[in-house]
């Protein structure tokens, strides 16, 4: 399924914002400084479900945690 955007997709882009958004704070600089309140709660839910999303599902789809190699599609 190459160029469409699915469920695992987005919430990997989500989750990626995250963990950036965690380095950023090391050095006192974080995005939600630079966006309105409501859409901030917005998306730390959204990024916070997409963590949920990925821990119960990676391994279905993820080659290197099948033994064969092999991820489901």
């Amino acid at each position: 399924m190459k160029g469409k955007w699915g469920l695992h997709t987005i919430t990997f882009i989500l989750v990626m914002v995250g963990g950036l958004n965690w380095g950023l704070a090391l050095f006192n600089w974080d995005i939600a400084h630079w966006l309105p309140m409501g859409l901030v709660k917005v998306i730390y839910a959204l990024v916070a479900l997409s963590a949920l999303y990925e821990i119960f599902t990676h391994g279905r789809r993820c080659r290197e945690c099948k033994p064969d190699g092999m991820a489901k599609m």
